[in-house]
């Protein structure tokens, strides 16, 4: 049994390994030193606190002993000295006036703690009795900031509804102007198409007649004008389009903010009539720690006056766009109209004018064949000239031929023979003279049938241009849409 008071040690029934170092760890300083030092030198006890130096003191005193001693001599040794326990029971931890101070210590603590309690509690009473008014007044004012909260929700909401049926509304009467717009773009697909198939047919014109006349260049100016006019309501109706987009877009934040303001009129509602004594109230914890909001009274405000100020700006631009539809529905109907009948004026002046030509082409032709068949009457009687003429060229060449066979001296250039000689020249010049005439005769010939032919093909090419004019393009153009299907009514 240990005193009261002393330091509790461990005594070992064998003794410990002593390490290969001179010094021990620091962990292991007081276990391992504990059972090797000298009885005569131990002093002080190890275990006090005020002392740390008594340790190594006694540590440094011995620092070769156990290295150098054997297993047997550290037994003999440990079996000599007596434990450290039984030698420290005898050492105190504090002194008198420690003990002293502990107590005046406990009683000023005492005496603070009851002062500072009974502080508290006066207080804590007159805390709880503000914090209760205080409370009241909070809950008021909070009350009443979510009446006001209600009151202005429901303005906001009941003009809302009156922009949202004025946007509708408008949004109604534009997709009708935009119907109108899309059933006059289609009308204007067949004047276009019989344009371009009048200058489709007026392609297959043959020679001279493909001409750039004034039909054509009309034709040009009706293809452009139809298509300048798809462009302007094309162009309208991508406008008509996109302003939808942005009345359907206007609509929707106007819908959806109506939504969220009937959300917030419910909800605050419910919490402006909540009380103390309410069904379903309860504690959340943490909720005043989260901060889910995302506007203050004046960007909320602002927010819903610029959906309100967007839907009014969209429904007046809408309304001018509609005008404008209307306009350019009456204006391009009048320039189709003015144009086509232009068109026609032409076709009818170009179809007398290819009529009127291809009479005197007949007449033409007519007087060439007539001169074809004296030509060719010409040329047979020269061929029969030419034929007479051959004989007496024979005649002459043969007698110049046998004269050639006189022997020598015989060879004489005589009269007779210079005579033959001329008659020879004489009746070939005659006979070029009469084929040179012959081939102007057959030149003439040609000349007249090719005249002839031009005549014929001219005369076809007449006839192709009349049935194009007249049969295939005047007959195309009989049906054109009116005016009321062009303005898109019907």
């Amino acid at each position: 049994m240990e005193r009261v008071g002393c330091t509790l040690t461990s005594t070992y029934a064998h003794p410990r390994p002593t390490p290969t170092n001179f010094l021990p760890a620091i962990s292991t300083m007081a276990s391992s030193y504990r059972d090797r030092f000298p009885h005569s030198n131990l002093t002080h006890s190890l275990s006090l606190p005020w002392r740390p130096s008594t340790y190594y003191k006694v540590a440094s005193s011995y620092p070769s002993v156990a290295p150098y001693c054997t297993r047997s001599q550290r037994v003999s040794e440990n079996a000599m000295l007596p434990f450290v326990s039984n030698r420290t029971t005898f050492f105190t931890r504090y002194t008198p006036d420690d003990w002293y101070r502990s107590n005046l210590t406990n009683y000023q603590e005492s005496n603070t703690s009851r002062h500072n309690s009974e502080k508290l509690r006066v207080d804590t009473s007159r805390l709880i009795q503000d914090k209760y008014q205080q409370t009241r007044k909070t809950q008021a004012d909070t009350t009443q900031n979510l009446g006001e909260r209600v009151n202005d929700i429901g303005f906001w909401k009941s003009e809302i509804i009156h922009e949202l049926d004025e946007m509708i509304g408008e949004t109604n009467a534009l997709i009708d102007v935009k119907k109108r717009l899309e059933r006059a773009l289609m009308e204007t697909e067949a004047p276009l198409q019989v344009a371009r198939e009048c200058l489709f047919h007026r392609e297959k014109r043959m020679g001279i007649d493909l001409v750039h006349d004034e039909v054509e260049t009309q034709l040009l100016t009706e293809v452009d004008t139809i298509l300048c006019c798809q462009e302007r309501m094309k162009l309208h109706l991508d406008k008509a389009i996109a302003q939808l987009a942005a009345d359907r877009a206007s609509q929707h934040e106007l819908e959806k903010d109506l939504s969220d303001k009937q959300t917030a009129y419910r909800i605050d509602d419910k919490c402006h009539h909540l009380r103390n004594t309410s069904d379903g109230v309860g504690y959340f914890r943490g909720v005043e720690r989260v901060d889910a909001t995302v506007s203050v009274p004046e960007s909320w405000a602002k927010f819903t006056d610029d959906n309100i100020l967007r839907s009014q700006s969209e429904r007046a631009a809408s309304a001018k766009l509609r005008d404008d539809i209307e306009n350019l529905l009456v204006v391009t109907a009048n320039e189709m109209w003015n144009q086509f009948n232009k068109v026609n004026l032409c076709f009818t002046n170009r179809i007398a004018e290819t009529a009127d030509a291809k009479n005197k082409i007949q007449m033409h032709l007519a007087k060439t064949l007539q001169e074809i068949f004296q030509t060719e009457m010409t040329i047979e009687s020269i061929k029969k000239a030419i034929k007479d003429k051959t004989a007496f060229l024979k005649v002459a060449q043969t007698r110049l031929d046998e004269r050639t066979r006189r022997p020598n001296i015989e060879l004489c250039r005589d009269m007779a023979q210079l005579r033959l000689v001329n008659e020879v020249h004489e009746v070939d010049d005659t006979i070029q003279t009469l084929q040179q005439r012959l081939r102007d005769a057959e030149g003439t010939l040609q000349s007249l049938v090719h005249t002839k032919a031009t005549l014929e093909h001219d005369l076809a090419v007449k006839a192709n241009s009349l049935y194009i004019d007249q049969e295939k393009c005047m007959s195309m153009r009989k049906s054109y849409p009116n005016t009321l299907r062009l303005v898109g009514f019907c």
